[in-house]
């Protein structure tokens, strides 16, 4: 499979801005952020890497509609609406929760793309996808699911695209590169993409969701999803020591927002004007923010912090905030 086969979805390359302010305040390490925020498809994020590489397959399999699951709230929902908006695909979303009285954030973006939208109570990682499909098909309609947070290969192969662009930008030597894991694809294929241009940086996934795969820990998943990217660009495998994911900034539960969750946000907007969001984001910064202060790094390291989007949530979550 070739990194070349994808769409151009995205607004590309994303900047890549040192944070000086935020670097000064904290004296060390140096600060960077990659901003996926800006990909430029409904407001961006990090999943229309992803969307780039399994809508380019959806149209080779001549797919007339997309499917895919998340939250509410969901970040990746709203860019794969945005997408096959563009593509002028029929677009269904299986939400977790249920229909609320008002309708803000990501959901309202998604209602304003045209997507459909399927409440499914507690299943919000997509495991009513497959009634849908059997509903649709029996109507004639070819559907393409692009799974949840879109993480699969292809979807991992955006983001070793990703760390291709990041080499091209910037002869800065990251020493580490910290982002928000959730399913597993941009993990996966930033450890590939980091292996691919030989990077030495220390790839470091902060962990946002507790809630495993019944048959899979997390950090398997991760592991075995970048073996698959290895397998499928011809590189070495990877073992389970390279599968750095820190588990301690896990507070409530997946969109809990707490106190450490609202400073990461207040900090990098005060210092930076550069938004967070409630879930993923916010949550990754505040482990990165709290490692900087057990005097994890070193003052002369060079820490890329990359910023995988979901600002629209934040209308959603005024009240917590």
């Amino acid at each position: 499979m070739s990194l070349e086969n994808r769409l151009e979805l995205a607004t590309l390359p994303t900047p890549l801005q040192p944070m000086q302010n935020l670097s000064d305040k904290l004296g060390g390490p140096e600060l960077w952020i990659k901003r996926d925020d800006l990909t430029g498809l409904a407001l961006g994020g990090n999943k229309t890497r992803k969307l780039e590489y399994m809508l380019f397959e959806a149209l080779q399999q001549g797919a007339d509609c997309i499917i895919t699951a998340g939250a509410i709230q969901s970040n990746h929902c709203r860019q794969t609406a945005a997408a096959a908006a563009m593509l002028e695909l029929e677009c269904h979303l299986v939400l977790g929760g249920h229909e609320p009285g008002s309708c803000n954030g990501n959901l309202l973006l998604d209602k304003l793309l045209g997507a459909q939208i399927h409440w499914a109570g507690d299943h919000r990682k997509g495991e009513d996808i497959p009634l849908l499909v059997e509903k649709l098909q029996a109507q004639g309609k070819k559907p393409y699911v692009v799974p949840y947070g879109g993480s699969n290969l292809l979807g991992a192969l955006g983001y070793a695209n990703a760390v291709l662009e990041l080499v091209k930008q910037s002869e800065t030597r990251f020493t580490h590169i910290v982002f928000a894991s959730a399913s597993g694809g941009t993990h996966a294929g930033i450890l590939a993409g980091a292996r691919l241009v030989g990077l030495t940086a220390q790839v470091l996934g902060i962990r946002i969701d507790k809630l495993d795969a019944p048959d899979q820990p997390f950090a398997d998943k991760v592991l075995n999803l970048a073996n698959e990217v290895a397998a499928d660009l011809a590189l070495e495998a990877f073992s389970k020591e390279d599968v750095l994911l820190s588990e301690d900034y896990l507070g409530g539960g997946y969109a809990v927002i707490g106190d450490a969750e609202r400073q990461a946000i207040t900090t990098l907007a005060k210092n930076e004007a550069i938004l967070l969001d409630p879930v993923y984001t916010g949550r990754a910064m505040a482990g990165l923010l709290d490692l900087i202060n057990k005097g994890y790094f070193h003052a002369e390291d060079k820490v890329l912090f990359w910023h995988t989007g979901g600002a629209p949530a934040l209308f959603a979550y005024a009240d917590a905030l």
